[in-house]
Formats: C-alpha cells, structure tokens, sequence
C-alpha cells in the first residue's frame, strides 16, 4: 500500500470521527487539522499547534489516538493543566470514540483501579496534570510501564512551558525528562491557543526539533473596549448597571480570590445572578472544592447563571462556544494571558464582548506576583539547609524547621525538583537533598522579571490606545491584522457598552465593598507551640467567640486611613466611630460586650490602648487594660507560619488586676494569622472572663 493510499484511506477514517463526534455529516476538516493528524499519526512527528479557542485541537488529538490505537499503539498521554480542563476534555475524547481516565488529586481514592485499566491496555487516553510528573508512585507505578508503548504525547496549554508560564506551573519543566523516557520516534504533539514569537520560540527550546503549525489567533466575532475606572466602587456599579444589558452569558476575571468574592457578592445583592470562581472556592452542600467548581461550570454552560466572576482557575480550555462576553474588572499581566480568556469569548455566536477595566490596584497586585514569582534566595537556602541537616522532611515538618508558609515551602519544592539535574528528590511524603550543588540564577530571574514589565507596560499602552484595539492585539500576537476590524470601540468611535454609572450605585457600591472580615476561633495548637502557657491545644472554654476586622489594610477608604493613622502613632477619632458603627449596627456579638480591653506594645504603648479607651467611651462601657505584654518578641507579622506564629508568641503575654467576669471586646489594631488575639484571649478566659469578642481595625492577611 502506497503512502498516499494509506493517507487517503487515514483522512477518510479521521473524517469520519470528526463526522461522528459533532453529529454532523457534512462536518469538513478545518484549515490544517488534517495536516497535524497526518504530521503525528503517519510522520511520528513532533508539532507545536497555535490555533485559537474552537478550532479543534482537542479533536486532533483524540482523532489521532482512535487512529495508532487501531494500528496496536499504545495509549495517548495528555498533561494538561486544569480540572476544568480535564472534564472537557474526557467528554470530547467520548464523543470521538475514545476511552479517556485520568489520575489527579481529586480522585486518588481510585488511584490503583485506574492504574490497573490502564496497564490493562483499557485506557485509550490517560489524561494528568503536571504535578503528576513529579509523583514518583504515578512515575514509577504507572508511566514507567507504559513508555515504551506509549501511543502519544499530548502537552496541551504548551506555552505554560515556557519561561511565561513556569510560576504557573513550574512542573511543565519536567516534560523533557519525561520526553527522555519515551522511544525515539514516539509523536508528540503541543498545543496552545495564545502564544506570540517569544512564547514560541521558548517552547521550540524546550521541546527539541519540533514543527511549528500556526494559525490565526484572531476572532472576529470580538467587539472590544477598555474603561480606565480607577475606584473599585466605579467599576462595580458599572457591573451592576450593564451586565444586564449583555447578551447571554459570560465570566467576569478579577486578580485575586477575594476580589472573586466580593463582585459576585455584590452582584448577587443587585440581583445578578452571579457566583464566585476560584482554585479554593467551596460550598456546605459540596463534598470538596472540586465537586462545587464543577457544579459552577455546568451551570454557566446550562445559562443557569449570568456570569462566574473567576480567577485564572476558569481559564484554559474551558468551553462554552455561545459564551456571550469576557469583562475584567482589572487588567492582567500580559497582552497574553488577556486574550488567552478574552478568546473564551464569541466562538460560536457572531457577536461578544470584551471590555478591559484598569483599576488603581492592578500595579500593586501584580507587582506583587512579579516579585513573588520566583521564590525568594533566602526561602530556596533555608530549605536546603534543612534538607542537608537531616535525613529527610515532609512539608509539615518543614514549616516546623524554617519560618515559611506552607505555600512559600511548596513553591520552592517545585520549583527545586523541576531543576535538571534536581537539588531535592520526593520519596513518597519526603524530600531528600540531593548530592546536586545549586545557586539560584539570579540572571535568569532577573530577565523575566523585565520581560514581565514590559509586558506590564505592553497592557497599560492597550488602555490607552486609540487605534483599533483588535489590530493592537494582533500585533501583540505577532499575527499582524491588516485592516482595522470595524468592531472594536476605537474603530466605531463610541462605546460597545455603555461608559456610565449612576452615581446612587456608585455610592451603594462604596457601602457594599465594607471589608469587615470575621475573625474566627483557632482551635488547634502546633506541637509544643505554647509550651509556656502549659498548653497543649485550646479547647473550647479556651477559645474566643468570632470576632470582626473592619477593614482590609492600605484598601480604600478606612484602610488608608489605619495605615496613615499607625505611622503617625494615634489612630483618629473617625475610626473609633467606624467600630463602634460596625459593632452595634453590622454585627451585634451576643451577649453584648460589658466591657473592653486590648493588645497591648511595648513599642507603642499608648497606640491601641488610646483607641480601644475611644470605642469603651463610645460604647458606654468600661476600658481595663488588663492584658500585659511582659517580654519584647519579633515582629508577629514576621511569622510565616503557625509553628512559628505560636513559639514568638510563648510567654509573652500575661493578666493582672481583676478580671471583669461579663463578656468582653478585645481590640487590637492590625490582625494577619490571628495568633496574637487568640493568646490574648485564652488568657483572658483562663483568668475567669466571660466570653471573649475579638475586633480589629484592620487584615493585613492577602487573602489569596
């Protein structure tokens, strides 16, 4: 059989699932899919697929599969980065005739019923995270196995390989050990829907000799538009006044969790149904995050909610071909992670929108994950330094040995392990350093950090731009549009979507994005934590009641004014009334306070207890400050975690004088992990006080 035969007869079989999978019988091959199947299943080629969100790269390599299968190959391996993904993914790979299973977090239960499918040969496709590459049970117990055999490698969302995507998932970086593992001639095939030269070319590097498919990225159907909104409080009311107007359905993005948080809730108070989207959302109704979030995209794809207001967790791959719009409501990193979600948009409908929004807090916030991209020199040395002075620690007895959190200590795990040749090595829980020597390549850090400037910069001029918005994206993409397209805002000379708020949501919207936070009881000690105290855990009668925070420090309004009011060294009096407003009006603690104390500072000692003696005047009740600070310790904030939160503060605390037996307010100016109020507290109650209130001016904790 002559090769073009044996072409000829694969088009017609690959034509045929495509027919199959979307119910179509006259469906045709879009522009260069067939060529990517040919280029895999007959060529045994290595291929970098650039095409936009909807052409079809899933259904190249889920075709390709049904094809080696049938020739006796072994199973397809897809890495792919998210479990939205995942479940888009295994329900396209059914509809192509395909068995998909994967193995990730949420189903570890299942771990060797699956294992077993899969050495079985009963899997067609084995989908995994990343992360997975770095389990050496997962390594050993199933992908070594099956190497040899493998069908396929399938690296979706390829451009999280690059040095763009690495803090995304930096175990993208161990898919060339992985390639090292499989039979020279094994295809492998990378796809993404955003990548621009740079990108790439970074991939290109990383892969090997790999051919490059590239299409247009651009989506036609995209009318786009920007607002400089700076106030939160603008950019909400103009939610609540024009998401409404949008045809269908959508996803609003927001930087961070608790941004996700708060525009869904106030959307829901205006009566948009909305609902918040993040990695660590949850739900009483819902076994796990991962249940509740997938629950959440079923009823976006069902039009059962307006709008997802999401994080990045609702991203890639994610597939609703009728979506109706893409809002942000602030603007993100680069010109390539924006249309990496605003292309989620008008896939199959004629008309969308995307309107950026940039915000005052869009610098900070992404400055700070700039400079948190990479973890910092002193976290990488600390945790070698453990690592070297014993036999090996899980990652709980690390935060027991080195002043991190526990995510600072997985960040820099990863990113150690995807080193080659790697510094740590994983046994089951535990890392072991190895004989590897290593220093951070400050040079390298340092490049990425300007390279994610000036794509920082790249977005600020988008704002800005007055010419065609899709021609700018274009030549961002490095997919130059010749022609302005007509649609965007600049081209049409007046707003897609309306520019105004009312100035009534304006004001409600500044009332509605109140920060008060609950403080909630700590209930379970470190071990050895409060040795001092005598304390082993904090049971209930040594345990506060929930308490409040009223502000987010340094965010608008009261935050400015905590922060200001704390360098200067006397809180004012504006304040004092904004607590006391938030206690008897907001919360109501019940039974109510009879009387107030504090956190007292050796540093400052008249700072918190001047302004809890203001709130006790307003309240009509007494002030005792009862609470002594009787040691000087390190800075609380400091602390990263709560092995160390606790030890710094052993002993430091102590009460004398009669304590008042009724419930009582106990009030410090700035709480971050809570340690501090919960000491405080405990010893309060120790000493015979009745129920113990905490209340804050301000959180300095991120919230992400």
């Amino acid at each position: 059989m002559t090769t073009a035969f044996a072409n000829g007869h694969d088009r017609q079989a690959a034509l045929n699932l495509l027919r199959a999978a979307v119910q179509d019988a006259a469906a045709t091959f879009r522009e260069g899919q067939w060529e990517a199947i040919d280029a895999v299943v007959n060529r045994h080629a290595r291929m970098l697929v650039v095409q936009r969100t909807g052409w079809g790269k899933s259904s190249v390599y889920f075709i390709a599969t049904r094809l080696l299968r049938d020739r006796g190959r072994g199973p397809t391996l897809v890495v792919s980065p998210l479990l939205a993904l995942m479940r888009n993914q295994i329900e396209s790979a059914h509809r192509h005739g395909v068995e998909a299973i994967r193995i990730d977090s949420t189903n570890r239960t299942e771990w060797p019923a699956l294992r077993k499918r899969i050495l079985g040969g009963e899997a067609d496709v084995l989908l995994v995270s990343p992360e997975r590459l770095a389990n050496e049970e997962f390594v050993e117990g199933v992908l070594t196995p099956i190497a040899d055999e493998l069908g396929m490698l399938v690296i979706d969302e390829a451009h999280c390989i690059s040095d763009w995507g690495h803090d995304f998932r930096p175990n993208y970086q161990r898919l060339r050990n992985i390639m090292r593992r499989i039979p020279r001639g094994t295809p492998v095939l990378a796809t993404t829907a955003t990548a621009n030269d740079r990108v790439v070319r970074d991939v290109c590097e990383q892969l090997g000799d790999v051919e490059v498919q590239r299409g247009s990225l651009l989506r036609e159907s995209l009318a786009l538009q920007t607002l400089h909104l700076p106030s939160q409080e603008d950019r909400l009311a103009w939610l609540s006044e024009h998401l409404p107007e949008l045809p269908g359905t959508g996803i609003v993005y927001t930087l961070t969790q608790r941004d996700a948080e708060r525009v869904a809730g106030w959307l829901v108070e205006r009566g948009i149904n909305a609902r918040a989207y993040h990695g660590d959302i949850d739900h009483p109704n819902f076994a796990d995050s991962n249940s509740y979030r997938e629950r959440l995209e079923r009823a976006l794809e069902r039009d059962e909610v307006k709008a997802l207001v999401a994080t990045t967790a609702l991203g890639m791959g994610y597939d609703k071909p009728d979506l109706g719009f893409v809002i942000h409501f602030q603007a993100p990193a680069s010109i390539v992670a924006y249309y990496q979600q605003v292309g989620r948009a008008g896939r199959a409908i004629d008309r969308a929108f995307g309107v950026m929004m940039h915000g005052a807090e869009d610098e900070r916030i992404l400055e700070y994950f700039r400079r948190t991209a990479f973890p910092a020199e002193e976290h990488v040395q600390a945790i070698l330094g453990a690592l070297e002075d014993s036999d090996g620690l899980n990652a709980r007895q690390l935060e027991r040995t080195v002043n991190l959190r526990r995510g600072q200590i997985d960040k820099a795990l990863a990113f150690l392990a995807a080193a080659n040749p790697a510094p740590v090595l994983k046994e089951g829980s535990t890392w072991l350093r190895t004989p590897v020597p290593y220093a951070v390549d400050r040079d390298h850090v340092d490049r990425l950090t300007r390279q994610r400037e000036v794509e920082w910069g790249e977005v600020r001029r988008y704002v800005d731009e007055t010419g065609c918005l899709m021609q700018f994206l274009a030549s961002a993409l490095d997919t130059p549009l010749t022609e302005p397209c007509g649609k965007c805002a600049s081209c049409l000379g007046r707003p897609v979507v309306g520019t105004a708020a009312n100035r009534d949501r304006i004001a409600a919207a500044a009332y509605a994005r109140r920060s008060e936070q609950p403080i909630p009881p700590k209930k379970q000690l470190p071990s050895g934590g409060l040795a001092k105290y005598g304390w082993t855990n904090l049971p209930a009668e040594r345990q506060h009641e929930e308490g409040r925070v009223l502000c987010q420090w340094g965010e608008g309004g009261w935050g400015v004014q905590v922060r200001e009011d704390k360098a200067k060294g006397r809180f004012r009096e504006e304040l004092a009334g904004a607590m006391v407003e938030m206690i008897q009006e907001r919360w109501g603690p019940a039974p109510a306070p009879e009387w107030v104390t504090c956190v007292p500072s050796l540093a400052r000692p008249n700072l918190v207890p001047d302004f809890a003696r203001n709130v006790a005047a307003a309240l009509g009740i007494p002030f005792l400050p009862i609470v002594e600070k009787v040691r000087e310790n390190e800075p609380q904030k400091n602390q990263q975690n709560r092995d160390h939160q606790c030890r710094n503060l052993d002993g430091v605390f102590a009460v004398s004088g009669n304590v008042a037996a009724g419930p009582v307010l106990l009030i410090d100016d700035v709480v971050d992990s809570g340690w501090t109020l919960a000491v405080a507290a405990a010893l309060l109650l120790e000493a015979g006080s009745g129920p113990v209130f905490p209340a804050a001016l301000a959180s300095a904790a991120t919230g992400d």
